[in-house]
């Protein structure tokens, strides 16, 4: 019981934390606007074209697979470590969530999703 405690505490305070800090971001914001605050800033430089630039959906596409496939890695380094002091019911798991995304890539390899042009 003690632990859950701990953990409520725990949540209950960042949660204050946070709202405390979006409050007095609001707090401290400058209010006041005018077109030289609202232009891009560029190392001095004068802004020439518009700072938001157009890129092909493919690049984002690209970066959330990395994404998952980097975060199954740090999933599993665990295990991989401690393979030998785990039973076959873990194993099991493992090769069972190895074969979910394995699934997942097959099946954009299957979609063409990851064609670069």
């Amino acid at each position: 019981m003690r632990e859950f405690t701990c953990l409520a505490i725990f949540v209950i305070v960042s949660a204050v934390f946070a709202v405390i800090m979006i409050a007095l971001g609001f707090l401290c914001q400058y209010r006041k606007t005018s077109p030289v605050k609202n232009s891009t800033y560029e190392c001095g430089i004068s802004p020439f074209s518009d700072a938001r630039i157009n890129f092909d959906i493919k690049y984002f596409n690209y970066a959330i697979l990395f994404l998952i496939f980097d975060i199954e890695t740090i999933f599993l380094y665990p295990f991989a470590v401690s393979i030998n002091s785990l039973g076959l019911f873990a194993v099991i798991e493992a090769f069972l969530f190895i074969g979910i995304l394995l699934f997942g890539l097959f099946f954009v390899i299957k979609k063409k999703f990851l064609r670069w042009i």
